[in-house]
């Protein structure tokens, strides 16, 4: 009668006697442990070749996709900015010297068409967590949105209408700047400090005196008698509203589990553009997102303004479409062409901004 003495898929060391087991038994352990080895090796390798299958469908993809090779013939940062330019295309989003906000502007795709069809005067402002290199003619700042001092920055950037506005100077002004390079303090002569260091205390110095003066009134502070008398522009302003369009293409970020030796430094973007790989977890957190760009529009878009946020489909999106037809004359989702058939992505478009409506009415559940 035989009986089994260790067994490991594939080996099995079988004896009759006792007294003959132990020479099995240490070469069936020895067997057992290069198997394991040979085991944990092929495992490897599958993870290494599907990592690289995955790299390479990626590959493969983007060299079939008309989309990203005219993006890349067009000098644009991505495919992302057919999606802008076909919405723009169907619902006029944008106007000559407009100020854009653009939210989660990396790589920085849709900052390139808002700037190109709001020439001239116009002015684009891009918010992001991540460092990127801006297009040409944007001012961004880097930082968490969802952080009240970023909000709190970007409002008063573009609460100076001048800033970020592409300026024409003289010969003689430039020669001008060239003599105020360096500030003499206590007789000695040091240099200013940098251009953006300059720009923002500046900013925040003026912000601060006005208050001081009462220059600055929230909206609250004037009489109805006093808002009755303006025109709609100076409610505007008085309430901070100065901002024509808002553009929200965040994505919730995520932890990244592969691919850290490939596009981590040169394209760091990449991280928080994909999706998780759970539907409802990339629905809820597009939600809050939509969620924040809309607070943020609500005090920043002046009546009449446009708003376009990206979405990922899912039970929640028709309550915050609801909180849109509140605040916009008029409400449309779209998926543009340029979207890959197989996303779940979508895009509201929300066009002229209410004056009426207010707060609490527009977030209410």
């Amino acid at each position: 009668m035989s009986r089994t003495i260790f067994a490991i898929p594939g080996i099995t060391t079988r004896c009759t006697s006792s007294s003959k087991c132990m020479k099995p038994l240490r070469i069936s352990r020895e067997r057992s442990q290069v198997s394991l080895h040979l085991y944990q090796q092929s495992n490897i390798q599958n993870a290494r070749h599907a990592s690289s299958s995955s790299s390479t469908r990626w590959k493969t993809r983007q060299a079939s996709d008309p989309y990203a090779r005219e993006a890349k013939v067009q000098g644009l940062k991505s495919r992302a900015a057919f999606k802008l330019l076909q919405i723009n295309d169907k619902y006029k989003i944008f106007k000559r010297g407009n100020t854009v906000v653009d939210l989660g502007y990396a790589p920085g795709s849709w900052s390139q068409v808002a700037i190109s069809r709001t020439q001239p005067n116009g002015r684009v402002i891009g918010v992001d967590i991540l460092p990127a290199q801006p297009p040409r003619g944007v001012s961004t700042i880097q930082g968490d949105f969802l952080s009240p001092e970023i909000q709190a920055e970007v409002r008063s950037y573009v609460l100076d209408p001048e800033r970020g506005r592409a300026k024409r100077k003289s010969i003689f002004a430039e020669e001008e700047d060239d003599k105020n390079q360096t500030t003499e303090v206590g007789g000695e002569a040091i240099a200013e400090h940098g251009y953006l260091e300059s720009e923002r205390q500046a900013d925040l110095d003026l912000t601060k005196q006005k208050k001081a003066d009462g220059t600055i009134k929230l909206e609250e502070e004037f009489s109805k008698l006093e808002l009755d008398n303006m025109s709609r522009k100076q409610r505007d302003e008085a309430a901070g509203r100065v901002v024509d369009v808002v553009l929200s293409d965040m994505s919730e970020p995520w932890e990244q589990t592969s691919g850290f030796g490939k596009r981590s430094i040169s394209d760091p973007y990449i991280r928080m553009m994909n999706t998780s790989g759970t539907p409802f977890r990339d629905h809820a957190g597009s939600m809050d997102l939509c969620t924040a760009a809309l607070s943020f529009a609500f005090d920043t878009l002046r009546t009449d303004g446009n708003f376009v946020a990206k979405f990922y489909q899912g039970s929640e999106d028709k309550l915050f479409e609801k909180k849109l037809k509140r605040m916009f004359e008029k409400v449309y989702r779209d998926k543009p062409e340029a979207s890959r058939k197989e996303s779940r992505e979508g895009y509201f478009v929300a066009l002229r901004r209410k004056e009426v409506p207010k707060k609490k009415e527009v977030f209410s559940e």
